[in-house]
């Protein structure tokens, strides 16, 4: 158990010495609120071997101050720390969330994301997300 403790701080501590965005397509919109594209940047993308056909992406997702994801899906599993600043997420019809930096949570495969945004308007917030896809899948489906 601490060995497992030990590899997602050592993970979240590398997500963190990456710039914001650090490879990911850009394209934002910022401080008017908008949505837009998030900069999401994959940090692996390694096949399954104890789950044949499934892959392993972990990847960082950074917002802009004010900005929004458009409403989407994804289509594995999804497990999501907050880094950096703070997000409010919305899933199905469940009331909107406010997650902190330190905070984590859990999407089943295929639930609505209604609601993904930073929490402020002022500062930038950024996620470390671990998915389970299938091969060829990408991380979101609008």
């Amino acid at each position: 158990m601490l060995r497992k403790i030990s590899a997602m701080a050592a993970l979240a501590a590398a997500a963190l010495s990456l710039p914001p965005g650090a490879g990911a397509h850009e394209g934002h919109t910022g401080q008017d609120g908008a949505t837009g594209q998030e900069a999401r940047s994959i940090l692996q993308r390694l096949p399954l071997p104890d789950a044949p056909g499934k892959h392993g992406v972990l990847l960082t997702v950074t917002y802009a101050p004010g900005q929004a994801s458009n409403p989407h899906r994804h289509p594995g599993s999804v497990f999501a720390y907050v880094l950096e600043g703070e997000v409010v997420s919305q899933l199905a019809d469940g009331k909107p969330v406010t997650y902190k930096q330190g905070d984590s949570w859990y999407e089943t495969p295929l639930i609505a994301h209604a609601v993904s945004r930073n929490a402020s308007a002022t500062k930038p917030a950024r996620l470390l997300v671990y998915m389970m896809l299938g091969e060829g899948d990408q991380p979101t489906i609008p």
